[in-house]
């Protein structure tokens, strides 16, 4: 699963003034994120608003993505849902020919046990021959997929192929990594966290970050894996500053901020989500120019 070492990108979904999807720009974000050299991109994930996306626009963005991929990158489709057996229908009931692999957030809302996360990410692998990454966010699911469950996962189901840690929780980051299968890939979703994730022996990151900065992000990731941690260090320290603002009023919100300061696309939301503040922008806007 060599594809999948490095970063991809969390992709944004971009909505013009009227809150319709904004295609152009989402070819201007698809350019700019192969021209940053990052190794592949991420559709339909949290970072894409696809919570707000209907059915239609959701099969419209991946098909788009997909028609104005440039350098061919390998495509990761955002696929997950509290409702199991829904889910299952919509892989089996998906065009997943150019896809070269499924992201799967852990089930929302219903906090289930470790043997119901189990037995969800059973039946999902059971429904598609194609690679799944697990996705583990506790912070907006509500419930956290243990060390233990993942490892089970790994060693039980040959095409789940690693997992996206966005715990935050470095001791468990770390039991993952040392105990795991050894093609089993551990994926940083913690961009503040994604220097010491890869030093200890993660394989990359699924970035919102780099959304704005592919190269210098995308450069930091393949500086840490090849052993250049002075390189690495660097990267990481010159956009710590710029990471920390991004989420201080959450995702999407700081990066769809940072997209329209550097002139990629509007920084228009769909509700429930709402723009940052003025602050905060002003904020972005001066670390941008450091950045620079």
């Amino acid at each position: 699963m060599e594809k999948f070492v490095g970063t991809g990108v969390a992709m944004a979904t971009p909505f013009d003034g009227s809150g319709a999807v904004d295609y152009k720009a989402l070819e201007k974000l698809v350019k700019h994120l192969s021209e940053g050299e990052v190794e592949y991109l991420v559709v339909l994930g949290t970072t894409a608003e696809t919570a707000t996306l209907t059915a239609e626009e959701q099969s419209k963005v991946l098909t788009y993505v997909q028609s104005v991929n440039y350098k061919k990158l390998p495509i990761v489709l955002g696929m997950g849902g509290n409702n199991t057996a829904a889910l299952v229908e919509s892989i089996k009931n998906t065009d997943l020919s150019e896809v070269d692999a499924i992201l799967s957030a852990s089930p929302y809302y219903n906090k289930p046990t470790q043997e119901g996360i189990y037995q969800h990410y059973k039946a999902v692998a059971e429904s598609t021959d194609k690679p799944i990454i697990l996705y583990n966010v506790p912070g907006r699911t509500a419930s956290n997929i243990s060390a233990e469950t993942t490892l089970r996962l790994a060693n039980d189901f040959d095409n789940i192929i690693g997992i996206k840690e966005a715990s935050a929780d470095m001791d468990q980051v770390m039991a993952i990594i040392q105990d795991k299968p050894k093609d089993f890939l551990v994926i940083s979703g913690e961009d503040g966290l994604t220097f010491p994730i890869v030093a200890c022996g993660g394989k990359g990151v699924i970035s919102v970050v780099a959304n704005a900065y592919p190269k210098i992000f995308s450069d930091m990731v393949r500086a840490t894996l090849s052993g250049e941690i002075e390189i690495g260090r660097e990267k990481h320290y010159q956009l710590k500053k710029f990471i920390d603002l991004l989420f201080a009023e959450g995702n999407p919100g700081g990066i769809k901020a940072a997209l329209q300061i550097l002139g990629i696309c509007e920084d228009n939301l769909r509700l429930p989500l709402w723009k940052v503040s003025d602050e905060l922008k002003t904020k972005l806007e001066t670390a941008i120019k450091e950045i620079a």
